[in-house]
């Protein structure tokens, strides 16, 4: 659990960093599922980031009984989620970045609930928590954030390839107000992010890969009034400390009939175009 020190950077920068929440055998079964997982690597699809590369993900709205689904359902993610959201959460969606050695895309500069805002949420009541399965580094794109960003409320987006980017002209001035915060981490590592902080990342020109699992919570008290691509408030049953690893190799490969969310009806960009 946290403490109010930790609470209270938070609040203030936007985002919190982890280091070791999870360990090397924990994270190595996962990278072990993940690469191994056909289910998910079919899953998988790629936007263009305007730049002449792609990103490579998967994303699936209710978490399940895979190893993924332990780490979404972890104690040790929800109850924080919990302590920074002030009260229940529940799980939006969660996804795998895939950014493979030399091929993987950039994101561009985006506020996730610049968006998400779209499906019904009506306040800033989200989290999202990236796991480090790789070393993340500058040199193969790890996550940048503009630290204290979130204070200035959601601005407007637009499409920059297939990804939804923010308003350029605030990002450029916002980039003089607010520090640009390199988010380095080692496998294992895990980062909280607020839903509205500006965040970006490079492509992945290295010879490392840099795979991701981002799980992301909203405030059960915050459901969308409306039906859309992700999940409605649904009851979110944690697990221990030994779920993970008990999941073993558990993958999509075990429960291909997970809630996806399918490219060909991919809101963000439908409502973007709108």
């Amino acid at each position: 659990m946290l403490n109010k020190k930790q609470i209270a950077a938070y609040r203030k920068d936007g985002f919190l960093l982890l280091k070791n929440l999870f360990d090397a055998e924990e994270i190595a079964l996962l990278k072990k599922s993940a690469l191994a997982d056909r289910e998910l690597d079919k899953r998988s699809y790629g936007r263009d980031d305007g730049e002449g590369g792609s990103v490579r993900l998967s994303i699936w709205n209710h978490p399940g009984n895979t190893i993924y689904g332990m780490f979404a359902r972890s104690e040790r993610l929800v109850n924080i989620a919990e302590a920074l959201l002030q009260g229940e959460v529940y799980h939006y969606h969660s996804k795998m970045i895939l950014k493979d050695a030399k091929v993987g895309g950039a994101w561009t500069w985006h506020q996730d609930y610049g968006y998400w805002y779209n499906f019904g949420l009506l306040q800033p009541l989200l989290t999202s928590v990236t796991i480090a399965v790789d070393k993340a580094t500058r040199e193969n794109g790890c996550l940048q954030v503009l630290k204290g960003s979130q204070s200035m409320g959601r601005v407007d987006h637009a499409l920059t390839g297939d990804q939804a980017g923010a308003d350029m002209e605030k990002v450029n001035v916002a980039k003089s107000k607010f520090p640009l915060v390199y988010c380095e981490m080692d496998p294992g590592d895990a980062m909280f992010f607020d839903c509205n902080i500006l965040h970006r990342s490079d492509q992945n020109k290295s010879e490392h890969p840099r795979w991701s699992l981002i799980c992301c919570y909203n405030a059960a008290r915050n459901s969308p009034y409306k039906e859309s691509q992700h999940a409605s408030y649904t009851p979110l049953k944690k697990v221990g400390p030994n779920a993970i690893k008990s999941a073993a190799l558990t993958g999509f490969d075990q429960e291909p009939e997970s809630d996806w969310l399918d490219p060909e009806v991919d809101q963000t960009i439908d409502k973007l175009k709108s």
